[in-house]
């Protein structure tokens, strides 16, 4: 049986849902000869760490009470042990790195970044230089400024991003694909925040946007603060992986984002409150007479990423009816591959392109890929 340790950085929604995973692919991965062992999990404030690295692994049950305390929004330190060996350390980065060291070169590591945080981007840096895989939900770290990006890729063969971007659809093996086949990219277009596409088929229909953002918010496809989403800057990020991948040397301030709130509507100058109370409701004229006017020309407004000639832009475009963006309803994404190859008619990714299961499905899947680099 192949043993795969993972240390996982982050236990929120995306983190809970992979170690739930974990347990019930215990059967089909072992048909596969596989074994995945949970040997550390982290929070922003502690680390839980099995008593003994090469041999031991947390049990399914002690998984299950790391999720059922995390969902209650409370510290890994107040996990039971159920009687079995655990260490607690309240140092969760610099003790992340020295297992990184102690497993990289030995047994080997996966190190799977499922948190939220910019923080984890030295945890990463050093756990792949020590030989680790890397595994990342986590955009931040992959947009990073560019001098950072090209040290945490150096050993590029090591690490695994899929659901940075779509969640679990295959969005960047299929442009690496692409790419590694000698097919060079024209042009991605792609419709990458399921809130953002949900509110947009919706209005679509004639109603209001601040309706629209209010029941998305009800339903929980936004931001506790749904300016998160409608900021861009979610798309923004995944945008700049895109790029980065097809080899731009660019950094964020090269991305050109349009938010759907004015300024004077940022949370710097309008507290949450007020603005889901009275300022939502000031933009809706201006939301409607751009879909109006797109709709009078036999197109629909949808908001999109553009990545062509060297350029980056996020924002709101007029689109057929008929492209695939155009036909989007709801929380699905939808990326248009453009290339040699694919000249006329693009490449189409389509699918669930968020959500924690979703996206923590493509993570475990992002760590069985590594599985010939273990003995």
């Amino acid at each position: 049986m192949k043993r795969i340790p993972v240390l996982l950085l982050g236990c929120g929604g995306v983190g809970q849902r992979l170690l739930d995973h974990i347990v019930s692919c215990r059967a089909i991965h072992s048909q596969q000869g596989l074994a995945l062992s949970v040997v550390g999990v982290c929070d922003s404030r502690s680390m839980l760490l099995v008593d003994d690295l090469q041999n031991s692994e947390f049990s399914d049950v002690f998984l299950k009470e790391i999720c059922k305390v995390k969902s209650s929004e409370s510290s890994l330190s107040t996990v039971s042990h159920f009687g079995r060996p655990c260490q607690i350390f309240n140092n969760p980065t610099e003790l992340a790195i020295d297992l990184s060291a102690s497993l990289g070169g030995s047994t080997g590591l996966v190190v799977v970044d499922c948190s939220a945080s910019s923080e984890t981007l030295q945890i990463l840096k050093k756990s792949v230089a020590f030989g680790c895989c890397v595994v990342m939900a986590n955009k931040k770290p992959f947009t990073s400024n560019i001098e950072e990006y090209e040290e945490l890729t150096l050993h590029f063969r090591r690490i695994r991003y899929e659901s940075t971007v779509g969640a679990g659809l295959p969005v960047i093996s299929s442009v690496t694909r692409l790419l590694a086949s000698g097919d060079p990219i024209t042009r991605i277009v792609g419709s990458l925040s399921g809130t953002l596409g949900y509110v947009m088929s919706e209005i679509e229909i004639g109603k209001p946007f601040s309706e629209v953002v209010l029941f998305a918010k009800s339903l929980g496809y936004t931001e506790p603060d749904p300016r998160d989403d409608l900021s861009g800057m979610d798309v923004a990020r995944k945008a700049l992986i895109l790029s980065r991948l097809l080899g731009w040397k660019i950094d964020m301030d090269s991305v050109q984002v349009e938010s759907l709130y004015p300024d004077e509507m940022g949370p710097h100058l309008m507290n949450t409150e007020d603005f889901l109370g009275s300022g939502l409701a000031l933009l809706n004229v201006i939301i409607s007479e751009r879909v109006k006017a797109a709709l009078s020309k036999g197109n629909v407004l949808r908001y999109v990423c553009m990545i062509e000639d060297s350029r980056c832009r996020v924002g709101l475009q007029e689109l057929s009816k008929e492209s695939a963006l155009g036909r989007l309803r709801g929380s699905d994404n939808v990326v248009e591959i453009y290339s040699r190859c694919y000249k006329d008619s693009p490449l189409v990714i389509q699918g669930a392109g968020a959500g924690n299961d979703t996206t923590a499905a493509g993570v475990l899947a992002d760590i069985i890929d590594f599985q010939d680099l273990f003995k």
